[in-house]
């Protein structure tokens, strides 16, 4: 029998794999460090902001920037209603592929990815300093963000074992080889164009920018930033995305487009407006876009990447199974906490698993109702597999992490955390919780297996030769 394959998350590098003795000294150094991620812009310089977008045709009556506990963000200066237009910026404003094709480095560009183009763009007005037309903008950019992808070595210590931690090297080791691409390709061979020098850091800091600011349907080959209404924070309380912005045309025949920022809720004079980000994503994803995460179950999730093996001696005619159901050959299934598995997993674990005696279902003639067959468990020594398989893994994964779920509890309890230090203890707080959820779920399928109906006796019921009670009938001539 082949047995399924559950992909792991790979532990840091041996730089990073910290002795226990030091692992708590770090902690205390987190614990007592409460300096944000960034100091934040002068009151000048959000004055000349202010300034700037009315200077450029844009509007915001109701609202001005100004500090606030996420740093900086909208604040109401006075009532506002709700669906109400409270900042509009002009095409001409935004930061998009057409800003970048449009520049000096324009004809440098074409063919690049457009968040590649625009980290570039950002970069030489960055350098380009009180002779950039976008200095005011700028200004107020934070030089970074409480993103995992800014975090330190002892920081991402404190995730160690989680995805999480994965996933952020995986993405610094993508933005790494883009610029190595762009640094050879245009940066080195257009100096004049570049004033001064561009470095992995610094392209880091334009990728976490684009990340963290641009809104959810700009995004991809939509990308966009819009100054003064990025200045826009995330509330949990808000539960819908609707409402929060639409482009739309403005001036002669509508040709001007116009991003118009709304409130989705009503808002006191001397309040922040505030918007949802995006439902859909994980504490995970929100605290590598945006450096932040909820206390909210739904957004605590764990997934399992699950592949068929090369080795398999059924590989061919398994891929071709999964690949006819919308799959492929490695697959990953999203589990959040405190719901229930997703439809597609069982089917797969067995399928991955079918083998031996079962080995039967992959016949061809099987191929149009296979998946169906699976949906159900197809006999107990596969059912007893996945079971095993998938207990083992959540075994091995819970066994990568430095804490228990009940020590971090104790720590989110003390109130004592810094905001990178409430993210990596959530985060991992989050997952193990999951992957308890999970072991709990094939636990008790494990202590079921004796009673589950497995496709032999579904196929004798449909032939009529079961009864009611389970007792096989013969028929006599």
């Amino acid at each position: 029998m082949a047995l399924p394959r559950i992909i792991s998350p790979p532990r840091l590098p041996s730089p990073l794999i910290l002795s226990s003795q030091f692992r708590k000294t770090t902690v205390r150094a987190i614990l007592q460090s409460k300096e944000s991620a960034t100091s934040l812009p002068s009151d000048a310089s959000l004055v000349d902001f202010s300034n700037w977008l009315l200077s450029k045709g844009g509007m915001a009556p109701s609202v001005k920037p100004g500090p606030v506990p996420e740093g900086l963000g909208l604040i109401a200066q006075r009532d506002i209603s709700r669906n109400e237009v409270v900042v509009e910026v002009p095409k001409k404003l935004w930061i998009d592929a057409d800003t970048v094709a449009s520049s000096e480095i324009g004809r440098l560009c074409g063919g690049l990815r457009p968040w590649v183009s625009i980290s570039l763009f950002l970069l030489r007005e960055r350098a380009l300093g009180d002779a950039s037309p976008w200095k005011p903008y700028l200004d107020v950019l934070p030089s970074s963000t409480d993103s995992t992808i800014f975090w330190s070595e002892e920081e991402l210590s404190q995730i160690q074992g989680t995805q999480l931690l994965s996933t952020t090297i995986g993405v610094k080791e993508y933005v790494q080889s883009e610029f190595a691409k762009v640094e050879e390709e245009i940066i080195l061979k257009s100096k004049n164009l570049f004033p001064g020098s561009i470095t992995y850091d610094d392209f880091l800091w334009a990728f976490g920018i684009l990340r963290s600011r641009s809104f959810s349907r700009l995004r991809g080959d939509n990308l966009a930033l819009i100054p003064f209404a990025d200045l826009i924070n995330h509330n949990p309380d808000i539960t819908s995305e609707d409402l929060a912005w639409e482009i739309k045309g403005k001036g002669l025949f509508g040709r001007d487009q116009i991003f118009a920022l709304r409130a989705p809720l009503f808002v006191k004079s001397g309040e922040q407006v505030c918007i949802q980000y995006d439902l859909e994503k994980s504490n995970a994803e929100l605290a590598l876009d945006y450096g932040f995460i909820e206390s909210n179950m739904n957004r605590e999730t764990y997934t399992l990447t699950l592949e068929i093996a090369e080795s398999d001696p059924f590989y061919g005619d398994k891929l071709d199974i999964v690949e006819t159901n919308g799959l492929n050959e490695t697959a990953y299934f999203d589990i959040v906490l405190g719901q229930t598995l997703t439809p597609q997993l069982l089917p797969y674990l067995r399928l991955v698993a079918l083998g031996g005696t079962d080995a039967f279902l992959l016949e061809s003639i099987f191929r149009n109702t296979i998946w169906g067959h699976l949906e159900l468990p197809v006999s107990r020594e596969n059912e007893e597999a996945i079971c095993r398989v998938v207990r083992d893994a959540c075994k091995n994964a819970l066994s990568a992490y430095d804490t228990s779920v009940e020590e971090d509890e104790r720590l989110m309890e003390s109130g004592n955390l810094d905001s990178r230090m409430k993210i990596a203890v959530g985060i991992r707080a989050g997952e193990k919780r999951v992957l308890q959820q999970i072991d709990s779920i094939f636990r008790n399928r494990e202590s079921e297996l004796d009673g589950l109906e497995y496709y032999q006796e579904r196929r004798l019921k449909d032939l009529g030769l079961v009864g009611d009670n389970g007792e096989i009938i013969f028929w006599e001539s």
